[in-house]
Order: structure tokens, then sequence, then C-alpha cells
């Protein structure tokens, strides 16, 4: 068991009063990483430095105006609905996973269309980067005490300042389970074994989807929306889609290959 230190601090450094933090360098960090990655493997997915940039574009707007717009509408409309002017706050939090992913879905179909690319090899390409971006982000979210677990007695567990009880890391295991582990196994699988296109997004989809499912479990639910059922949070709900979705992505890759 483990208490949360006064030296751990959501801000990364301040310079002339103007905090950055680690949650802002997560998502810097990320996105470096996809543009590096794909930079040094242009040819394993059709691409050149000038696609390279606008597929960079098109998933930068992807991930922050579908994360944004997520989080207002499955998360909590009524209060942006009335205070309109913090939908532009983005510097405040308020970033939703499922509705990054259905940007990058979005723009993704949008790319390969208009430059005649498989849908599927710019989609490997994303999964097989998200994970790192995924990854700190939920290091960020420990870090600034939000999306923290439910009670528990569990010998892995952390105590926050002003409780006297202790929660599951559920973001320690997230960015486990949901980041740094399916990193290197989704890069064994595409570069050591070289699966077939599309079933890196398969997987990629079906691994977030029970993963976040599991984790719910052993989190607290968003306050202003509590249980679904008196059982079920968002978060699950939301997963399902993404499960269907990569399971049925990973029958057209089979099928297509007999």
């Amino acid at each position: 068991m483990f208490e949360y230190s006064e030296f751990i601090s959501p801000v990364a450094l301040s310079i002339l009063g103007f905090d950055i933090r680690w949650y802002s360098l997560s998502y810097i960090f990320g996105f470096l990483y996809f543009f590096w990655f794909s930079h040094r493997n242009l040819k394993v997915f059709n691409l050149d430095k000038k696609l390279l940039e606008d597929l960079f574009f098109f998933n930068f707007l992807g991930i922050i105006l579908g994360g944004r717009l997520g989080y207002i509408f499955f998360y909590d409309f009524d209060f942006y609905i009335t205070n309109p002017l913090s939908i532009i706050k983005i510097w405040e939090g308020g970033m939703s996973f499922h509705g990054a992913i259905t940007g990058c879905i979005i723009s993704a179909i949008y790319f390969s269309n208009k430059n005649k690319i498989s849908l599927f090899k710019i989609s490997d390409l994303m999964c097989l980067t998200a994970p790192i971006g995924i990854g700190l982000g939920r290091i960020a979210n420990f870090l600034n005490q939000e999306l923290v677990g439910r009670k528990t007695d569990f010998f892995i567990s952390i105590k926050y300042p002003n409780e006297i009880f202790y929660r599951h890391m559920s973001q320690i295991y997230e960015s486990l389970l949901e980041g740094f582990i399916p990193f290197i196994a989704l890069n064994i699988l595409f570069f050591v074994f070289k699966f077939k296109t599309g079933l890196i997004t398969g997987i990629f989809l079906i691994n977030y989807a029970i993963v976040r499912i599991f984790i719910e479990f052993l989190r607290e639910p968003d306050i202003q929306i509590g249980f679904i059922i008196n059982y079920f949070t968002i978060g699950q709900v939301l997963s399902i889609p993404l499960l269907i979705l990569g399971l049925l992505i990973i029958f057209i890759c089979l099928y297509k290959n007999k």
C-alpha cells in the first residue's frame, strides 16, 4: 500500500508563471512519437513525407476535436450546454478516449479514401503508436488525482491526501494494460510475426475494450453520471461498440485472406 506523496505534482514545470502539466506533455509526446515512428516507416505504410504531414494534421484534429466533443456529449452535456464558453477551455481538462478514437476513425477513413491508401494500413499505423500516448495519459491522470479507483484493501493501492482509506491504482493498471503492454505486444506481432494488414487494428480495439470494461469495475464512476442500470459505467457502455468493431475487423481480415 502506498500514500500519495506531497512531492508528486501534476505540473511538470513552471515558466514565468505558466504551468506546463504532465497531461499536456503526454499528448505532445504521443503526437511526436506518432510522427517519428511514421517517418521511419514511410514505405511500410505507403506514405511519403507530404502524405505523412497530411495524416498527422488529420489525426491531430481527430484526437483533439473528437476527444473534446466526446467528453461534452458523453460525460457532461448539461454543464457545457449551459456554459458554452467552457467548451474551448481544453486546458481545464475534459477529454474522452472514445470520442478521440471516433475522431481518429473518421480522419483515417477520410485520409485513406482521399489518397487511395488501404484504410487498414493507416489504422494499423495509428494502433501501433496510440498505446504510447494512452499509457502516458493514464500516468498523467494518476498525477492529477483524477479517474481514481474504488476503495480497496488490495495490497497494491494508494491513499490520497485528505482521505483515510486506500483506492485501487486504476490509472496505473490502465497505463500498463491499455498502453505499454499492448504497445510492446502489437509491435512484436507486426514486425516479428508479420501479422496481416488490419489484424493489429482489430487486436488493439478488442484489447482496449476488454481492459476498459474490466478496469471500470475498479474505478469510481464519473460523479456527474454515476452508474447505468445501477451497475455499469458509461465507459463500459461505450467500450462495447469498440469490442464489436474489433471482432468484425478481425473476421473481415481473416475471411478476406482465405
